[in-house]
């Protein structure tokens, strides 16, 4: 099969006028009939699309999207980090795949403590030291070895090019890098691309050489290019030279691993969602539970007692987060009964309408057991009736801020999605505790909630977000706007979200969400405020009842959906 490289053959400029114009009028529903991209940049979606047209299906499209946003998304989109991914065959079939990042064998669980066992400032987040082991490339390549129809040196072409040619910069992205540029300055020696040396401008043309080069291996050798040979001995060179603790052995033993889903149903749906060492899973079905058993659609959008009633139930989810879930190859995590009915009868039977729950006063559930913010999400549909649900980050925007010299990417700070001490919150102010502690070869626990929604067994939404923390209460809330209130995919995609996490005792809430009215009242029962300008960054796909594709993307980033 030919690969046609029709769009990406028009002159760049052309291109990324196009695109932007288009991610302007997102506001407009996307509808298509045959298959759909949504992600977080427009050349990465018409690279997705371009894959279905020719042939491809849903996980063709996925690792030619997943590799495309390594260049044209560095923020978050990666070859250095890892994620998680949902899938459904267009028979039924369900499952999901880890290729979350693991911890250097060498890690110990005090390694980001002083002598007086003080957390050392901005160590788990900043530097080498910061980074575990990337599962992208052996994830993607399993991916597609399991599931993928087209060659995959056809399949790796376009992020090829991208990084190659270059592309042009949207303004969001120029000012994201200027943003960025003095950290970049502080730990990297070497010149790199992603700096320039005056300000970027919209539309200046950011090439990435070394990772063109990177690419081209991995697309020659496949798993082989990115984890031994030319690349691992760059990799390797950088972190000896920056003090972190990588070695060719932990590369070598790397491997993602193919894992059974969570799955749990909220009214006469199915949810389909990512289990252990990711939160998403349970959290996701015991936030929807709650809501069932609640009645939580009788109260109005974002109302004072649908915005009470959500974060009483998010609030006692999170508690349980912090105190059970971790990696499933190092602890016994108790997840059927984390979603049980009697369980979760008791979990929410404290609620009520007119009292407020203080954090002090909620505690994890009683089991017996023996013991981002920057991410980037991308939903995938094809003709064939498949579909992906990916999330993938490098945790925080940029990651450690380490670009591999000449090797060309960034590498991941996610050591900081452990526990670096009991009761101490990571970046997005999560607290953990002793079942997501640091230990060599471990994956960290981590909130990114692929996921897939069926009605009456049949597909009905894919979607997915990035968000740190609010990722999980952004797909609960973007599943009960198409659910209970009837919304478009782009309409529930748009509504105002809100988020509770148990520690700190604050809603965390987008700014205009509601008037001061229902704002004072809330304070008046005991709820604190802290207002974002934004939460989540929604991209998905809903099944409408004609049998067509919408597509949902936040307007507020340069995400599109495209279909065709």
């Amino acid at each position: 099969m030919q690969y046609n490289f029709k769009y990406l053959i028009i002159p760049i400029m052309i291109i990324s006028i196009f695109f932007l114009y288009s991610c302007n009028n997102t506001d407009k529903l996307v509808l298509a009939d045959n298959g759909m991209v949504s992600s977080a940049h427009p050349l990465a979606s018409q690279v997705g699309v371009d894959i279905l047209k020719d042939g491809g299906n849903a996980f063709d499209a996925a690792v030619a999207v997943h590799f495309a946003l390594s260049v044209v998304y560095p923020n978050a989109g990666n070859i250095g980090g890892g994620g998680f991914a949902v899938y459904r065959l267009n028979d039924g079939t369900v499952g999901s795949l880890d290729f979350r990042e693991k911890a250097p064998s060498s890690s110990s669980r005090n390694m980001y403590l002083d002598e007086n066992n003080e957390v050392y400032k901005n160590k788990s987040k900043l530097g080498h030291l910061a980074s575990g082991i990337p599962g992208s490339v052996d994830g993607m390549v399993k991916l597609h070895d399991k599931f993928g129809s087209i060659d995959w040196k056809l399949i790796l072409e376009p992020s090829i090019k991208l990084s190659n040619d270059g592309f042009q910069l949207t303004k969001k992205q120029a000012i994201s890098l200027n943003s960025v540029k003095e950290s970049l300055l502080k730990l990297n020696d070497s010149k790199i691309s992603l700096i320039n040396d005056t300000k970027w401008k919209e539309n200046d043309l950011l090439i990435q050489k070394n990772l063109s080069k990177t690419l081209k291996r991995i697309q020659i050798s496949k798993r082989d290019g990115f984890y031994s040979g030319k690349t691992a001995e760059l990799l390797i060179k950088e972190m000896n030279e920056g003090n972190g603790i990588f070695t060719l052995e932990d590369l070598k033993n790397y491997s993602s691993i193919w894992r059974k889903p969570i799955i749990g149903n909220y009214k006469n749906h199915n949810i389909i969602s990512m289990g252990p060492p990711s939160s998403g899973g349970i959290a996701l079905v015991q936030m929807l539970n709650g809501a069932e058993k609640l009645n939580v659609n009788n109260y109005e959008h974002n109302s004072k007692d649908y915005i009470h009633m959500i974060t009483e139930i998010e609030s006692r989810v999170y508690a349980d987060r912090a105190t059970y879930l971790g990696d499933p190859d190092f602890l016994e995590v108790p997840s059927k009964t984390l979603i049980s009915n009697k369980y979760l009868e008791n979990k929410f039977s404290s609620i009520t309408l007119n009292n407020k729950t203080p954090s002090s006063d909620i505690k994890e559930g009683k089991i017996e057991i023996n013991e981002t913010e920057e991410t980037t999400h991308f939903s995938i549909v094809d003709k064939f009736g498949n579909a992906i649900s990916l999330t993938t980050t490098i945790n925080g925007s940029y990651g450690s801020k380490v670009v591999v010299d000449g090797a060309g990417f960034l590498l991941n700070n996610e050591m900081d999605d452990f526990s670096i001490k009991p009761g101490f919150p990571n970046m997005f102010g999560l607290t953990g505790g002793e079942a997501n502690a640091i230990e060599g070869n471990k994956r960290m626990l981590s909130s990114m909630s692929p996921t897939i929604v069926e009605k009456e067994d049949e597909l009905l939404m894919v979607l997915g977000t990035p968000g740190g923390s609010t990722i999980i209460t952004s797909v609960f809330q973007t599943i009960l706007n198409v659910i209970d209130y009837n919304m478009n995919m782009q309409e529930a995609v748009d509504a105002k979200k809100f988020h509770h996490q148990w520690l700190p005792d604050a809603i965390i809430i987008e700014e205009n969400t509601i008037n001061n009215n229902i704002k004072n009242s809330l304070i008046e029962m005991g709820h604190n405020f802290k207002e974002r300008s934004s939460i989540g960054r929604m991209d998905c796909i809903l099944v409408n009842e004609s049998g067509k594709f919408e597509g949902g993307s936040d307007k507020r980033g340069d995400n599109i959906a495209i279909g065709y």
